[in-house]
């Protein structure tokens, strides 16, 4: 519920939570990159149609998109990641070279971090799904947001928080939003898998542009209603995100068996997404 002035006036917890809480906001970081990416693009700083290329390393890039015999890794968007339409393998749920995912690994309790590097590395190892942009072709990938995530550091010569600060909590007056960094900061409610609390501080830290954001009810809402109201934004630019491609089909509704990819994120079963 929210008052005239648009603030929220009543808020409800569950469980060992209340409503002044701080939690992983998971995979609706994502829309504050998008936010932000935006934003870049309002000032004139990037366009969605740029490839990648033009802000990643060579090094960085070289690998991360073959398929069928082809390299596609410098043809990748800045769209295509946003709207996950790049084809890209997804280094969090696709199996690695141990025959597991990372999700799977975490899910049972086994805590560790990564780096960008490493996000990278692994993805080299996997297989991609589609060339970049195929018509009707789309896949949830963290690893399209892992890439944003440095795209918007490489642009603004900043670290990924430092930016967030400038473009969303400081409009926004968040002062209790930030990206989780810290392995040993015991501010945000611990995640539950099933009926049992998931401890993977180390793999939280290491989310980031994907992931990686903790927040609270008050500010999580205040965010996603400058979102669509087009204060983080041009408004009109909110008629380019509601682009649907078929993602996932486990959902009985039409709604819910679509994903609007270009928002960046989805609804998920598990506690790493939302």
């Amino acid at each position: 519920m929210e008052s005239g002035n648009k603030q929220l006036i009543w808020t409800g917890a569950a469980g060992d939570m209340n409503q002044n809480n701080q939690f992983f906001i998971a995979s609706t970081t994502k829309l504050f990159v998008t936010a932000t990416i935006l934003k870049l693009r309002e000032l004139k700083k990037i366009q969605l149609t740029d490839q990648i290329s033009r802000y990643l390393d060579k090094e960085i890039l070289s690998g991360i998109h073959r398929y069928q015999g082809t390299e596609y890794s410098y043809d990748i968007t800045i769209r295509q990641l946003m709207a996950h339409t790049s084809g890209l393998p997804d280094y969090f749920e696709q199996v690695r070279q141990n025959s597991k995912s990372l999700k799977v690994e975490l899910l049972a309790g086994y805590d560790t971090s990564w780096s960008f590097d490493k996000v990278m590395e692994d993805v080299k190892q996997m297989n991609s799904h589609f060339p970049p942009g195929k018509k009707g072709k789309a896949l949830y990938s963290d690893t399209n947001y892992q890439l944003l995530g440095k795209i918007i550091e490489n642009v603004m010569n900043s670290k990924l928080e430092d930016v967030f600060k400038l473009f969303i909590y400081e409009p926004l007056a968040l002062s209790e939003t930030y990206i989780y960094t810290n392995n040993h900061d015991q501010t945000p409610k611990p995640l539950y898998y099933k009926k049992s609390s998931l401890h993977v501080p180390e793999a939280m830290a290491s989310f980031g542009p994907d992931g990686g954001i903790v927040s609270t009810a008050d500010e999580l809402m205040r965010f996603l209603r400058a979102f669509f109201e087009g204060e983080l934004f041009p408004k009109h630019d909110l008629s380019e995100l509601y682009v649907w491609n078929k993602i996932f089909f486990r959902y009985s509704t039409a709604l819910e068996s679509r994903n609007s990819s270009f928002l960046g994120f989805s609804r998920r079963c598990d506690p790493f997404q939302s």
